[in-house]
């Protein structure tokens, strides 16, 4: 059955999905237009390149055999040598003398040893393009040229990881927003429904309190009426736990195993006689700050769950245990455990596998224990088919004298 909460959590995996591959398409294009513009950069390097060599076989005074260049050609070429003002260039000769550099920004560009690093990260980017000068008829002087990437291409570069950045960082307030405002208005349904139902629970408590103290004034069982009694007080806890949620609860000193045995007391008698409750309980008191009603709400609900997990017939163990400045609780069960999956979607409001239900008493319980007792709740461990463990803990706390 598919429930609000499964359709939020399938919603949020589409939604990363899309993100992730509109960033992948956005940086492959940009990869694309990143290549395409090296090419292009070559090819402006290799032009350069010729249209140096060209002058320089011109202004050579040995190479009296070449062909001269019409003054409107050399004005061109030598438009394309002063035009690069883009693309860092060093030009050396076989030697790694360095002969010109251009465009290079920095106030060390006149120092040999600054430049020699340059040549080096310059031939690791890109391959150096080789001109040969004709000096004479038998001679020619071989010079290299390295050059580095244009500032635009650089930047061009840097866009896919800034664009990831602001995709990535784009995700995280998007689901910060989202899950604020869905926390808001589980919020508001929350202590409405709690509201409105310790309201409901007022009347016919009132009216039930009054019946067994004017059946007192009768002939009437006393056992029975006892009884009675119990299950009315029971309601008039039930209905406090309910006005409680919204509200601020205040929590108090008391001893983890006192709570435990109380809750175990009541359920005791409330469930299969088939199940049996075994408690390891520390011999020292485990001091936490609590609320003992809204606790005992939360224990119940888990050895209910255990119960049914158990079809009405097995073991529940609960354990105590100190670790650090916390205390452990385990309530360990032989049911039918839980997958691996599921073990945070069983605290989403609304998730059930029960034919009846509305999903809330697992996701009532972690409430209680991370808004009201500042302690976690999780699935510690299961196997399926085996039974399962929840853990739950909370601050420990120093007893005052």
């Amino acid at each position: 059955m598919k429930t609000p909460a499964s359709f939020n959590f399938h919603f949020k995996y589409i939604f990363i999905l899309t993100a992730v591959v509109i960033a992948i398409v956005s940086v492959l294009i940009t990869n694309t237009l990143v290549d395409e513009l090296k090419s292009e950069e070559r090819k402006k390097i290799e032009v350069w390149a010729e249209s140096v060599e060209l002058i320089s076989s011109q202004t050579s005074t040995e190479n009296i055999n070449s062909n001269i260049l019409n003054n409107y050609d050399k004005l061109l070429v030598e438009k394309i040598i002063e035009g690069n003002i883009t693309i860092p260039i060093i030009v050396t000769d076989e030697e790694n003398n360095i002969i010109d550099q251009r465009n290079i920004r920095s106030p060390k560009a006149e120092d040999a040893a600054y430049i020699a690093k340059k040549i080096k990260a310059f031939k690791k980017k890109h391959q150096p393009i080789s001109i040969s000068i004709p000096i004479s008829e038998a001679e020619n002087l071989v010079q290299y040229i390295y050059y580095d990437d244009s500032t635009v291409l650089k930047q061009l570069q840097l866009f896919p990881f800034i664009q990831l950045t602001a995709v990535f960082i784009f995700i995280i307030i998007s689901f910060v927003a989202l899950s604020s405002s869905q926390k808001a208005e589980q919020n508001k349904v929350w202590v409405g429904l709690s509201k409105e139902t310790a309201h409901q629970l007022g009347t016919p408590i009132s009216s039930l309190m009054a019946w067994v103290e004017y059946l007192k004034t009768k002939s009437t069982d006393l056992q029975l009426l006892a009884e009675i009694d119990k299950d009315v007080q029971r309601l008039k806890i039930i209905a406090e736990r309910f006005s409680k949620i919204g509200s601020n609860a205040e929590p108090e000193q008391m001893n983890l195993n006192d709570a435990i045995n109380n809750a175990i007391e009541y359920m005791s008698k409330r469930i299969s006689s088939k199940v049996s409750i075994h408690t390891t309980l520390p011999d020292q008191p485990a001091i936490v700050l609590m609320n003992e009603s809204l606790f005992g709400w939360t224990l119940e609900n888990l050895i209910k769950n255990a119960v049914d997990a158990m079809d009405g017939h097995g073991v529940i163990r609960i354990v105590v245990f100190t670790r650090n400045e916390k205390v452990m609780i385990d309530v360990a069960d032989t049911g039918k455990g839980i997958a691996k999956s599921k073990f945070d979607a069983i605290f989403r409001p609304g998730y059930t596998t029960k034919k009846r239900g509305w999903g809330l008493g697992l996701s009532l319980v972690r409430r209680i224990i991370e808004s009201y007792h500042k302690g976690k709740i999780y699935v510690y461990k299961s196997e399926l088919g085996k039974g399962a463990t929840f853990r739950i803990e909370l601050p420990k706390h120093a007893k005052q004298g």
